[in-house]
C-alpha cells in the first residue's frame, strides 16, 4: 500500500520545466495594431508612420544594405508607372502593377542567399531583377520581341531567370506554392544548403494547392518559407469573403507550421521576419508561414478597373501608409538621405528605365522558326510541313487584331 502512494506521489509530482527552441513566431517583436481587415492581431512591426524605430528595434542594418533596399523599391515603383503607360499606349499587352507592396517584395528577397530559389506569384518580378535580370531583359518579356528568352509564347509580366534561381510562374492561382515545398524538399534529399521562398496572394489560400504545400512542407519540414502578400483584395474578392480567420497567417497553426503576421509596408519588419524565417529553414527546423498585411493600390491587373468593386477612400487611407515614404523618412533620420540626393537618384532611375525601353523596343520579333525549332530537339517533317503552310499565309492580314488580353 505505501509503495502505490509513493508511486502515485511520483507519478503526479510536477515534471521539470525544460527549454523550448524558439520559432520565428515566439521570436519575432510583437506589437498590437489594427489590420486591413479591422481586427487587432499581433502584427510584427519596426518602423512607425513617422519613420522612427522604437528603442531596441532597429535591425541595424548596414548604410549600404538600407540604401540598397531603398534603390530597388524606387526602381520598382517607377518601373511600373511606366511599364503601365506602355500598356495604355498598346506597346505591351498587359501589366500587373506592384504598387503599394514595393516593401513586401524587396524585404523578403534582400532576406535571401543568393543561392536561395524563388517561386513568385504576380507581384514579384523585382525579385527577378534583384537576382540579374536587367530592366531591358525585362521588357523584352513584357513585349514578347526576338530578345525575349520566352520568344513571346508566355505571358506578358511572367518572366522567367534561371541563372537567379528565379522560377518561371504560372497565371494558375496557388500552383507554385507546391512547387516550391517541393522543391525545397528536393533539396533538403539532395543536401543542397538551399531556403526557398514561395509567394502567394490572400486569394490562394483558398485554393487547394495551398492546403496541400502547406501540409506537405510542415510534415516533411521542408525547407521553405511560405510567403503570402496579403494585399486584401483577390482580384474583386476581399479578404473579408475569402476566410472566417481572424487572420491568414493563423492557418499556419492548423498545419504544426511557425507562422508570423508582419506590417508589409516596413521593409525593415520583412527584412527581420524573413531573414529569421530562412535561418530556420536552413538549419533543419523546417518552413515557416509568413503573412505580409499589405494593400494593392492599383487593379489587379492592367486588365482591370478596381473602382467597380472598392471604395476609393478605402485606397487614400492606405496612401497615407506608402511603404517608400516611411523608409525615406527613416533615412533621412539616419542621415543617410536628403533632399538633393532624392532628386538626382529619381532622375537616373528614369533614365535606366528610358534606356531600357529603347533597347527593348529597337529588338524585331520573334523569327517565325521559332514556332516549331524547340518543340523537339530535331524538328520533325511534319513540323516543318505545318511552318511552311503557316508561312505561305502571311501578308493575308491573318495576323492583324489586337493582343487579345
Amino acid at each position: 500500500m505505501a509503495a502505490r502512494k509513493k508511486k502515485a506521489a511520483k507519478k503526479a509530482a510536477p515534471r521539470k520545466a525544460t527549454a523550448k527552441k524558439a520559432t520565428v513566431e515566439q521570436r519575432a517583436p510583437v506589437k498590437k495594431a489594427t489590420a486591413g481587415n479591422g481586427s487587432s492581431t499581433g502584427l510584427v512591426r519596426l518602423l512607425e508612420d513617422d519613420g522612427t524605430v522604437a528603442a531596441g528595434k532597429d535591425p541595424n542594418l548596414a548604410p549600404e544594405v538600407l540604401l540598397k533596399l531603398y534603390e530597388e523599391m524606387v526602381q520598382v515603383r517607377e518601373f511600373d508607372r511606366r511599364m503601365l503607360m506602355l500598356q495604355r499606349q498598346g506597346r505591351i499587352g498587359f501589366y500587373g502593377p506592384i504598387l503599394g507592396q514595393e516593401a513586401a517584395t524587396v524585404g523578403s528577397i534582400a532576406a535571401l542567399e543568393q543561392r536561395d530559389w524563388i517561386f513568385p506569384a504576380l507581384r514579384e518580378g523585382a525579385a527577378a531583377m534583384m537576382r540579374g535580370l536587367s530592366l531591358t531583359e525585362a521588357i523584352n518579356q513584357l513585349v514578347g520581341n526576338g530578345a525575349d528568352r520566352c520568344k513571346g509564347r508566355q505571358m506578358p509580366c511572367h518572366y522567367t531567370y534561371k541563372e537567379g534561381n528565379y522560377y518561371g510562374m504560372s497565371s494558375v492561382i496557388g500552383t507554385q506554392i507546391s512547387h516550391a515545398v517541393g522543391a525545397a524538399m528536393a533539396a533538403k534529399i539532395k543536401g543542397d544548403d538551399v531556403v526557398v521562398l514561395g509567394y502567394m496572394g490572400d486569394g490562394a489560400t483558398s485554393a487547394n494547392d495551398f492546403h496541400a504545400g502547406m501540409n506537405f512542407a510542415a510534415v516533411f519540414k521542408s525547407p521553405c518559407v511560405m510567403f503570402c502578400q496579403n494585399n486584401q483584395w483577390a482580384i474583386s474578392v476581399p479578404i473579408s469573403k475569402q476566410s472566417a480567420s481572424e487572420t491568414i497567417a493563423q492557418k499556419g497553426k492548423a498545419y504544426g507550421m511557425p507562422y508570423v503576421r508582419v506590417d508589409g509596408n516596413d521593409v525593415l519588419a520583412v527584412y527581420a521576419v524573413t531573414k529569421a524565417a530562412a535561418e530556420q529553414a536552413r538549419t533543419g527546423g523546417g518552413p515557416t508561414f509568413i503573412e505580409a498585411v499589405t494593400y494593392r493600390r492599383l487593379g489587379h491587373s492592367s486588365s482591370d478597373d478596381p473602382s467597380r468593386y472598392r471604395d476609393e477612400a478605402e485606397v487614400k487611407a492606405w496612401e497615407q501608409k506608402d511603404p517608400i515614404d516611411r523608409f525615406r523618412t527613416y533615412l533621412e533620420k539616419r542621415e543617410l538621405w536628403d533632399q538633393d540626393r532624392e532628386a538626382a537618384f529619381k532622375d537616373e532611375i528614369a533614365q535606366r528605365v528610358n534606356t531600357a525601353i529603347a533597347e527593348a523596343e529597337a529588338n524585331g520579333p520573334p523569327e517565325d522558326e521559332t514556332l516549331v525549332t524547340d518543340v523537339y530537339a530535331h524538328v520533325t517533317p511534319q513540323l516543318k510541313e505545318q511552318l511552311a503552310e503557316v508561312l505561305a499565309l502571311e501578308g493575308r492580314g491573318v495576323n492583324e487584331g489586337a493582343f487579345p488580353l
